[in-house]
């Protein structure tokens, strides 16, 4: 999977920094995370296809979370998608589109699924799951966990062993099925191993509380706003963020394996020192950059 950082400012975009958009790609489905002011000229500059958005998990509706919603998908409309978006977001959503589409004339209009989200996991198929949970920022806001499921890989150098040619009988194994062989039966863990699944976790625009940690929990990414650095925590809680320092706690609690800061205020001309802040806690974070790509 690849995770793009399409925009990492706040409210306010900077020469360098769009508003917030993160899109995650994974095989045949991609995963937009908020959709902030100019996210498809991003995705453009990005070298992405718009076309391979299928889902969009709005966080919130302030207007740098939502605002190139609009311009996404009156663009897909004119490029002949022919797919069904689905657009998820906290409660309220649904009403919010609907303005939308009243206040903007489309000429063509693609196929929507507008769905809101309370609290749990709100999609699952057989590589996935996606989750969300009430953050605090004053306004309905969701953070989200993506949860790839574990795989049972073949040891090709076990099956040699056992001499099992290529074929159905490696597809039963995999599988979890015991199969037969040369008079042996030979069960899927003799020959396979039990690869963990990715975790995912998208945190933005709210105070640390209990539900950060959740989604947090575990994960081998953690994507966290960092607003303000610790120095400004008085004017952090006041407007329900995050500092780079808190983001550094919640990761070292959570045991995440990497953090990635986004979300910081147009009055940082560097983010060296919200990574130092976050680095004062936890050590393996770094703060994105627009067009950033990370692999996992």
């Amino acid at each position: 999977m690849q995770i793009t950082f399409l925009g990492t400012s706040s409210m306010v975009p900077t020469k360098e920094r769009n508003q917030t958009a993160v899109f995650l790609s994974y095989g045949s489905e991609g995963i937009l995370f908020d959709c902030g002011e100019g996210t498809q000229r991003q995705f453009k500059i990005a070298g992405i296809s718009l076309t391979k958005t299928t889902k969009i998990l709005i966080s919130h509706w302030h207007g740098d979370h939502v605002l190139g919603l609009p311009g996404l998908i009156q663009t897909l409309s004119s490029m002949d998608y022919s797919g069904k978006l689905e657009i998820y977001g906290p409660q309220g959503t649904k009403k919010r589109m609907e303005k939308m589409f009243e206040a903007f004339v489309f000429d063509k209009k693609i196929s929507l699924a507008v769905k809101e989200v309370k609290s749990g996991i709100f999609f699952e198929n057989n590589d996935f799951q996606l989750e969300a949970h009430p953050l605090e920022h004053g306004i309905e806001t969701l953070g989200y966990r993506f949860v790839e499921k574990d795989k049972r890989k073949i040891d090709m150098k076990k099956v040699k062993k056992f001499n099992i040619p290529h074929g159905p009988l490696i597809g039963k194994l995999q599988q979890n099925k015991p199969v037969e062989h040369n008079g042996k039966r030979i069960m899927p863990d003799d020959v396979a191993y039990i690869e963990d699944g990715k975790k995912i976790a998208y945190i933005t625009d709210t105070v640390l509380c209990g539900n950060c940690h959740k989604i947090a929990d575990g994960v081998d990414l953690l994507i966290c706003e960092a607003t303000y650095s610790s120095k400004l925590v008085d004017k952090s809680e006041e407007y329900g963020h995050m500092t780079a320092k808190q983001a550094g706690q919640l990761a070292n609690k959570a045991n995440a394996k990497q953090l990635v800061l986004i979300h910081f205020s147009a009055r940082y001309k560097n983010t060296q020192e919200l990574e130092e802040d976050a680095r004062s806690i936890f050590d393996n974070v770094i703060c994105a950059n627009d067009f950033m790509k990370i692999e996992l």
